[in-house]
């Protein structure tokens, strides 16, 4: 198969929660240069409308749509489910890209914080992926299934990081919940992938990436020396979404520049000197 029988995406739809900044940005423009028809919803409108717009100036060969929507309640994730009904028939693509960090010390985390953490980044994954079932399994095919990807991070796969204990705890519950759901669903031939990204640009990580002398010291933690790129997403996005990833399911994909692989110290160094 060529390069673009196995990662072009034209013809497909893709829906991007949380597409209007950070990872979820760099996805829905990856989808379009695809040529995907890409839906992008978050709670703010407004900015999914303008990131679509930007999106198709691009004069790439896929389109963007951006709308609102609040995925931290159950009717929130109805309502997606249902607007996304009416402008299409089937999804190829769920990118389940929406979710929230709260950091504070151990004495101190608030006892709602740890709810609004779950509910955006694990209950609303699980719930929408349910509610869109029937418009996945309308793109499924046996050579090319419908795809859900959904949105870990290294801190779920690792203890890192300082009072962001909700964070941690959410996305080891999704990287689970990518296994569960890929074996259960693929009879359904729809595949279940998630990724682990390390360090990268995006409002949440703003107070770390924002200023350059805070990201060249965040840089310096990671073994490839450097904080994450929209290439680095667009790649792996394309990978688990196109032709050539369409054996692949339950993988949790590790973007973090190796991150996933650091360990404590080694314990007989001083033996072996």
């Amino acid at each position: 198969m060529t390069p673009e029988e196995l990662f072009g995406l034209s013809g497909k739809v893709a829906l991007v929660t949380g597409g209007a900044s950070g990872i979820g940005r760099m996805a829905a423009e990856a989808l379009v240069r695809a040529g995907a028809r890409v839906l992008i919803a978050s709670r703010k409108g407004d900015a999914c409308e303008a990131v679509a717009a930007e999106l198709n100036a691009l004069d790439a060969p896929g389109r963007a749509e951006g709308f609102a929507a609040d995925l931290s309640t159950e009717a929130g994730v109805d309502a997606l489910a249902a607007e996304v009904g009416k402008r299409c028939d089937a999804v190829h693509i769920l990118l389940n890209n929406s979710g929230r960090s709260w950091g504070a010390p151990l004495g101190e985390f608030p006892y709602d914080a740890w709810d609004k953490v779950q509910r955006l980044n694990v209950t609303a994954v699980f719930h929408l992926t349910q509610r869109l079932l029937p418009l996945l399994e309308a793109a499924a095919t046996e050579n090319d299934p419908a795809r859900v990807i959904n949105l870990g991070s290294v801190m779920g796969e690792v203890p890192m990081g300082e009072n962001v204990y909700a964070y941690a705890a959410s996305k080891a519950a999704v990287h689970h919940l990518t296994r569960v759901l890929a074996k259960e669903l693929a009879p359904r031939q729809i595949t279940v992938n998630a990724l682990a990204p390390g360090p990268f640009p995006s409002k949440m990580t703003a107070f770390a990436t924002a200023d350059p002398e805070m990201r060249r010291k965040v840089a310096a933690t990671v073994p490839i020396a450097r904080v994450g790129r929209p290439e680095d997403i667009a790649g792996c996005v394309l990978f688990l979404a196109g032709r050539g990833g369409g054996y692949v399911t339950g993988a949790v994909l590790p973007v973090s520049g190796g991150v996933n692989v650091t360990t404590g110290p080694n314990l007989f160094a001083e033996a072996q000197e």
